[in-house]
């Protein structure tokens, strides 16, 4: 059923999405909460990350580059 189901196939990728990126941001708080310069330029890498992700994953939305079918948007929104 898993395998045939595009929908549960995206459910679990964004359920392991949604592990991975709380691991990230645990360890992002602690060298943060650690203070000195390796913060701030953690700080800054993020906010950087963040831009440059929603930048590019709109251009793709507008230009057809997350594909044509709701499956397909979701997918390759979920990957990028």
């Amino acid at each position: 059923m898993y395998a045939r189901n595009p929908w549960m196939r995206a459910s679990f990728a964004a359920w392991s999405l949604t592990i991975e990126a709380s691991t990230v941001i645990m360890l992002r708080t602690i060298k943060i909460a650690s203070g000195g310069p390796g913060a701030e330029e953690e700080m800054r890498q993020m906010v950087n990350e963040k831009i440059v992700a929603g930048l590019d994953l709109q251009t793709k939305a507008m230009t057809g580059g997350l594909g044509f079918t709701p499956e397909s948007a979701t997918n390759k929104t979920l990957s990028h």
